[in-house]
């Protein structure tokens, strides 16, 4: 069995690393004023940033590992794992990180918007590298926000005070994430020749036949991205969406099946799908006409 930290509050974790707590519902850890600790493992119940100027080189997330580049931010949510499992070795890191539970945003504005930011999402498998001044703006704002835990005591004002905080740091960090999917973007071309490469090489060697139609999930896979993080790059490239790019190449072959003159049933069959009225839904929606009307055009 792996030994797992359960980080169920902010104070969860700062206890283990031997770090000043300041308040029950967030936790600021300033990394380099403390002792070694050791490795954890940590099960989430709140949301964290991770903000350092080096980490472990392979650390856990989920049942994957994940690099991680130098300057840089691990987002987790609740319900997610990561970190790395204690053996028994002593650390020292540079940086912070910013623990906080779902209820300091519960009824306020931010506690809808936190959806928004899917670099929180473990289907973004990277760090976010922070360029070197928006690494001293975020450091201010940690500085500013620790004063605040420091000076005064909590009241629904602090509160409303460190949420204002949080969002800028959390638009920092989007920022930062739009960045790196727009350098992504700039090989779209290359990417979604590789998809529609993918595409025709799925269908010439029959595997609908055994194993439906492509996924976006097996398409991201194949092409070595995180399904989420690959929507996104096909929408920026393409606005729309990748099962739409899939379901138009199977309509496209769609098309060529039927004026070849299979039936419904056949074309159906050929493109993988077990159902012929959920070919002709599928047809009808991304055309306009059914499979019937096509043909009679």
């Amino acid at each position: 069995m792996k030994k797992i930290l359960k980080v169920d509050s902010p104070n969860d974790y700062a206890r283990f690393v031997d770090a000043p707590e300041q308040h029950p519902l967030i936790s600021i850890i300033h990394y380099d004023e403390l002792a070694p600790f050791r490795h954890s493992l940590n099960n989430y119940g709140v949301y964290g940033l991770f903000i350092q100027r080096q980490f472990p080189k392979v650390l856990s997330y989920g049942m994957k590992t994940m690099q991680v580049s130098d300057a840089s931010i691990i987002a987790v949510a609740p319900g997610q794992i990561g970190g790395l499992e204690d053996n028994g070795e002593r650390i020292s890191l540079s940086g912070w990180a910013l623990l906080w539970s779902p209820e300091l945003l519960h009824g306020s504005e931010m506690e809808h918007h936190m959806e928004r930011y899917q670099y929180f999402s473990y289907f973004f498998s990277d760090s976010l590298k922070m360029e070197p001044d928006e690494w001293i703006c975020i450091t201010q704002l940690l500085i500013q926000m620790r004063n605040e835990l420091t000076a005064h005591d909590d009241s629904p004002s602090l509160r409303s005070i460190l949420q204002s905080y949080l969002r800028l740091i959390l638009e920092y960090c989007n920022r930062i994430y739009l960045r790196q999917l727009s350098e992504e973007s700039k090989g779209s071309s290359d990417l979604l020749k590789h998809f529609h490469d993918l595409l025709q090489q799925y269908f010439r060697e029959n595997r609908q036949l055994s194993q439906g139609l492509p996924t976006v999930a097996y398409c991201a896979s194949e092409l070595a991205y995180s399904p989420r993080y690959f929507g996104d790059i096909v929408h920026k490239a393409t606005g729309g969406t990748a099962i739409g790019y899939i379901h138009n190449y199977v309509i496209n072959q769609a098309k060529n099946l039927l004026m070849q003159g299979h039936n419904i049933s056949e074309t159906s069959r050929l493109l993988g799908m077990d159902f012929p009225h959920h070919f002709t839904r599928l047809f009808k929606r991304m055309t306009g006409l059914t499979p019937s009307e096509f043909l009679g055009k």
